[in-house]
């Protein structure tokens, strides 16, 4: 069972030891078909990095579950997935009864197939469970354990991501909730890519999805956990931690202890996800995951991560974060014809994001911030240039 490997020293099939960079590369292959989608990607390799679940909540048609499905192919991991409505039955889930063992007074079920012997599980619509599939979550997210019948059922289940179009409002979804370590808004995609979409969803009808070839394992994943993740260095963050702890509920944010005392796991994976051992203050911005209920708590912990965590690193971060962007921005510029339209959307968010970065790097002393801005800027000078070009300018 999964759970038990949770503190194994296991190197997968006498393979060499996964490095650091494999987290990186996973993650950039999981947003890779799709467009507007690194976030959501972040925070479902996070997920996996930290044994841990998440719940992206947003309308359909929002990739949630391709996602979901691409995760498992690129580390070869067993998936489920299963729509939940009202009626659903927790056989549905876990399996049949097995009639056999049950003529001779044995409660078992045929798992083969179900969610039981599954690895990453997608569940959508998961606040739609009726009471007694919720009974089988709460335990099985909790503990990797599904009480049922007569009888303790484990599972293989290493992470669960759920799917919803709206946040729960029952009282007694609460702790439901609360066991998604990790939340995301999912936002139809940006108009400034819209572009974009379209030539993928062409690309998709034409030649279907990008096949997704693995590129790891679930065990590479398990002996990250058990060998890296808690030898990540995080002292030097904590005092500063418990200060946003604080704060958020000074402006009425509240997390629970769980959330709380699971919140240095999601660092920490954040810190191995940018192939660090040590983690930085930026790597508190894992927050945003963590701490917001709704979508009105998210605006408020943007803010409040904005102006606590506006330091050298945070401004750091922020500005490799635009570099990286710049560079799909230029590969797509690439791929234009001259006069396309969508150059002159280009010409706008490039425009914007200038304005951005001078901006953030306007009261900056430190030289390596002057420095990586200076990079910045000149990137979207070039960029701006390059599409001057095509349009004839």
């Amino acid at each position: 069972m999964l759970e038990s490997m949770k503190g194994a020293s296991l190197v997968p099939n006498g393979k060499r030891k996964p490095e650091l960079g494999l987290l990186s590369r996973l993650y950039e292959e999981l947003y890779k078909p799709f467009v507007g989608r690194e976030e959501e990607a972040k925070v479902l390799v996070l997920s996996l990095v930290s044994g841990e679940h998440s719940i992206l909540i947003g309308e359909p048609g929002t990739a949630k579950s391709a996602l979901a499905r691409r995760l498992a192919s690129l580390i070869e991991a067993r998936f489920f997935k299963y729509l939940l409505t009202k009626f659903t039955e927790p056989g549905e889930l876990l399996g049949p009864l097995d009639i056999a063992a049950l003529k001779e007074g044995v409660y078992r079920r045929i798992t083969e197939g179900k969610l039981p012997t599954s690895q990453i599980a997608f569940l959508d619509e998961v606040f739609n469970a009726s009471s007694a599939v919720l009974n089988s979550l709460l335990s099985l997210l909790q503990e990797r354990v599904i009480y049922d019948g007569y009888g303790e059922l484990r599972t293989n289940v290493w992470t669960i991501i759920g799917a919803s179009n709206n946040i729960p409002s029952e009282p007694e979804l609460e702790a439901l909730y609360d066991r998604f370590l990790y939340r995301h808004f999912v936002k139809p995609v940006e108009p400034e890519l819209l572009g974009r979409l379209l030539d993928s969803a062409w690309m998709v009808e034409k030649e279907g999805y990008l096949s997704s070839e693995p590129i790891a394992t679930l065990n590479d994943i398990i002996y990250i956990y058990n060998n890296l993740l808690f030898n990540v260095k995080i002292n030097n963050i904590k005092s500063k931690l418990i200060k946003l702890f604080l704060v958020l509920e000074e402006k009425g944010i509240h997390l629970t202890d769980r959330r709380k005392g699971k919140t240095l796991k999601a660092v920490a994976a954040h810190a191995l996800l940018r192939g660090e051992t040590t983690a930085d203050i930026q790597d508190l911005i894992v927050l945003r995951y963590i701490a917001p209920r709704d979508e009105d708590d998210l605006e408020k912990v943007n803010v409040i991560l904005f102006e606590e965590l506006k330091t050298k690193e945070r401004i750091l971060f922020e500005l490799n974060e635009i570099m990286g962007n710049l560079e799909k921005i230029e590969a797509d510029i690439g791929r234009l014809q001259p006069f396309d339209p969508r150059l002159v959307d280009y010409y706008k968010v490039l425009k914007e994001l200038k304005g951005k970065v001078v901006a953030l790097s306007s009261d900056a002393e430190d030289e390596g911030v002057i420095s990586r801005a200076s990079e910045v800027l000149g990137k979207i000078e070039d960029l701006i240039n390059n599409i001057m070009i095509k349009l004839n300018m």
